[in-house]
């Protein structure tokens, strides 16, 4: 891994002027291949301004400089609608990568869902990037979903103390 980059993530709430940059990582990353137009991602990530808990979106930046994104979505794979809520549109500046970034978006995604009382996250993945979050402690709990054979891996909130087999109050 190269070295550490400071940064700090933010809900975009609260960093509004990464919203046209965040909607066009994810418009290119995932929408634009399959012809998409990219109004369309800025009128889903505009749900993400509504102040719902969720969809949310993170922002990881330095200063004003913009270096990924992670959301929290209600559904991400129609064929698994029981799911929910899911990390999703995980994208890190390609300059960016392999300094934690990533990591920390999925992270702060996966823990902001469960403060707010969700005991399990979902995230999908295609076969190329699912070690990748395998080594965040995700397991793979499904595979070769879908068209685009996506894996489905799950993060379960870390149990209270007091739930801890064996713990004493």
């Amino acid at each position: 891994m190269t070295a550490a980059m400071p940064f700090i993530i933010s809900d975009l709430r609260q960093c509004p002027q990464f919203f046209d940059t965040v909607a066009e990582r994810i418009w290119r990353a995932w929408w634009e291949p399959d012809g998409h137009p990219l109004a369309y991602i800025q009128t889903r990530l505009r749900e993400n301004l509504n102040g719902s808990q969720i969809p949310f979106a993170l922002v990881a930046h330095a200063d004003n400089e913009f270096l990924g994104t992670s959301s929290a979505i209600a559904s991400d794979v129609p064929a698994r609608p029981q799911f929910s809520p899911w990390v999703a549109a995980v994208w890190v500046e390609p300059h960016a990568r392999r300094r934690g970034i990533g990591a920390a978006l999925v992270s702060r995604a996966a823990g902001d869902c469960f403060a707010l009382g969700f005991s399990r996250a979902y995230l999908c993945a295609r076969p190329p990037r699912s070690g990748f979050y395998e080594r965040l402690g995700w397991r793979t709990i499904e595979r070769h979903v879908g068209p685009d054979r996506l894996s489905i891996l799950i993060q379960d909130a870390a149990p209270e103390p007091s739930e801890l087999k064996g713990s004493r109050p």
